[in-house]
């Protein structure tokens, strides 16, 4: 009897050591990423693909499985038997479109002179030199047709030599090109601007090529700004997104829909913007996602026709998560991607009927349930300006109210992206908490979701209000007595790392660590090398040369890192990109210059091959130790 006893002991001692396991960055490593690759000819199965990091061999695995839409067991399959529906065959059956790159320009050495093969130049005498991570070679995505079922590589280019792309570049893929629905036309989605212009301008349109006639037509050359994801109706009404501010790549986002020759806005009178939509089956009603309070929520919006009736958005769904994507609509349901702060992404279906939600996929249930989730508090703060401000507050697994924990300020990057209930890999406030820090997240000025005045108050005021909305965040949360006051530390990436920068000249030793990755830390630098002049141009105000523009001087002096360095004081990790072609090298290289000069305690942590972002398995590993190992240092 006492050894059944010990044994019982042992057994309820294990399981409780292992609900106690917190997430490391070892774990957040194994967590698997699913994403969706489409469904099949008669929409009642989906495919997935389900991939896992290899940090040995520095690549991710793949696995891909079908699952009914309605829900069932996952059944794992071989690649090839994915048998997705090709949104890429016309209607009709008679043809597949299909994109690659054509070599339209002569701009690297060895294309310009046939006899120095070996030449490593790249000749330029016009803007647009690189993007993104990639440096211009002169070769462009162009849209091509073929024969369905034809063996022909080659197909018919219907850009034929012009030197513009589709889809577009860095991010664009096949969402920006469409068939018709009789399959006679192809719709697709191209900037048609070269060098300066390019590079200071969001125009792109939505164009329409006949077939039959081999012609081009603009559709939407009354639009300055941003005009993406084309989509027909059941009933061939062309829908898509448009932005109207030529240069602002965050303005209010709507959805726009054409027929017969008349335009309407569906979204106009709306205080919001839209991430993406859904035509419903019936062709009269259209769904959409777009953030709201702190989270990405489901949407309708009514598409009266030709009746003179204001269309009317609807909230469908509410709660403390994400939907990151609409992937079909089934009878009364929609299919959907959620994530929340605890949680990757998974698929749950939405009943329309009782606005509720049911998982379809659990992939990463056993791990979760193995370990001891943070707790997300939604907290509201009042702004130096009397404004009510969201803030996300994150505590460790196992919170105690009665001792005292190191906290971190996080600046979100965009600096006009959703703070939301993202599952990042890198910027992972599970991770966070777990290892003992309390997150606080404000959404401050220049956030979408809390309407597109708040929204657009940080363009030309970056160390403005923004500033004041960080510090009456943590200012708030230092009141309470968890919280170590001595152990304060602001983190953040991109703008977030341009808001690390900025405080730590002006914190006034709130904070006792700082971790910049790819931050802006000189606007004139910025504005010299970074590839989207568009994006400066709209949020500094225009050149640093332009005396006589108040605001663009402000963005440059006051507004500028480098003005304050010399009050700078902290501890500072500076993560830098080699490959960042957005905010470019010599932001953090000038940072930790700067800051070993002034004696500063400084980190540089340097990624020759990242872009903007840490993609790869060991680097990302890497990554996550050094932020945690800085952070036990100086916290």
């Amino acid at each position: 009897m006492k050894n059944k006893f010990l044994i019982f002991s042992l057994i309820l001692s294990s399981s409780f050591m292992i609900a106690q396991q917190k997430m490391t960055p070892e774990l957040l490593w194994q967590v698997e990423r699913l994403s969706v690759m489409g469904l099949n000819q008669e929409g009642s199965t989906i495919f997935l693909e389900i991939k896992t990091p290899n940090i040995q061999a520095n690549i991710f695995d793949s696995k891909f499985f079908k699952m009914p839409v309605s829900g069932g067991e996952l059944v794992e399959i071989k690649k090839e038997d994915v048998q997705a529906k090709d949104k890429n065959v016309s209607s009709n059956g008679k043809h597949k479109l299909f994109h690659k790159e054509v070599h339209i320009e002569d701009i690297k050495g060895n294309d310009l002179y046939k006899n120095l093969e070996d030449a490593n130049v790249y000749v330029f005498d016009d803007l647009d030199i690189r993007h993104w991570d990639t440096w211009q070679d002169g070769s462009y995505n162009h849209l091509f047709y073929k024969k369905e079922g034809s063996d022909d590589e080659t197909g018919i280019d219907i850009m034929q030599n012009e030197p513009y792309h589709t889809p577009q570049r860095p991010f664009g893929g096949d969402e920006d090109y469409i068939w018709s629905p009789d399959g006679k036309s192809i719709y697709y989605v191209s900037k048609k601007l070269k060098g300066k212009a390019y590079a200071t301008s969001t125009n792109t349109d939505i164009y329409k090529y006949d077939l039959d006639s081999k012609t081009t037509k603009n559709i939407t050359e009354d639009n300055s700004g941003y005009d993406t994801n084309p989509a027909f109706s059941a009933d061939g009404t062309l829908a898509w997104l448009q932005m109207k501010t030529d240069g602002n790549e965050s303005d209010k986002n709507d959805i726009v829909v054409l027929n017969n020759g008349v335009k309407q806005n569906l979204t106009a009178n709306w205080d919001g913007t839209v991430n993406s939509f859904l035509w419903h089956n019936n062709g009269k009603d259209v769904y959409f996602t777009a953030p709201v309070d702190g989270t990405i929520q489901l949407f309708k919006v009514n598409y009266p026709g030709k009746k003179r009736i204001a269309p009317v958005v609807e909230q469908l769904s509410e709660g403390q998560f994400d939907v990151t994507s609409i992937i079909t609509q089934d009878n009364n349901s929609l299919l959907v991607t959620r994530t929340d702060m605890n949680h990757a992404a998974e698929i749950f279906s939405f009943n329309l009927k009782n606005k509720s939600f049911k998982a379809l996929t659990s992939i990463n249930d056993d791990l979760y349930n193995s370990i001891d989730l943070p707790q997300v508090e939604k907290r509201y703060v009042t702004t130096t300006d009397g404004k009510q401000m969201l803030v996300w507050v994150i505590l460790p697994p196992n919170f105690d109210a009665s001792k005292k924990y190191p906290t971190l300020l996080y600046a979100q990057g965009g600096p006009q992206s959703p703070l939301s209930q993202f599952y990042s890999f890198r910027w992972n406030f599970q991770l966070m908490a777990s290892q003992g820090y309390i997150i606080v997240a404000p959404n401050r000025r220049g956030m979408p979701g809390h309407g597109v005045e708040w929204n657009a108050a940080i363009s030309k005021d970056w160390g403005g209000q923004v500033m004041d909305d960080y510090l009456s965040a943590i200012d708030d949360l230092a009141k309470e007595p968890y919280v170590d006051n001595d152990r304060l530390g602001a983190i953040g990436a991109s703008f977030g790392g341009y808001s690390v920068f900025y405080l730590a000249g002006i914190h006034e030793n709130r904070f006792k660590s700082f971790i910049s990755h790819d931050g802006v830390f000189d606007t004139r630098s910025m504005y010299g090398t970074t590839e989207e002049l568009f994006f400066v141009n709209n949020d500094f105000g225009g050149s640093y040369w332009d005396k006589s523009n108040k605001v663009a001087q402000k963005a440059y002096n006051e507004f500028n890192p480098i003005t304050h360095v010399s009050k700078w004081n902290t501890p500072i990790l500076i993560i830098q990109g080699g490959k960042d072609y957005r905010v470019p090298i010599e932001q953090g290289l000038s940072a930790y210059q700067a800051a070993q000069l002034l004696g500063v305690k400084s980190k540089l942590v340097y990624f020759p091959e990242e872009n903007h972002w840490v993609l790869k398995p060991q680097n990302a590993q890497v990554w996550q130790h050094e932020f945690f190992k800085w952070l036990q240092e100086t916290l």
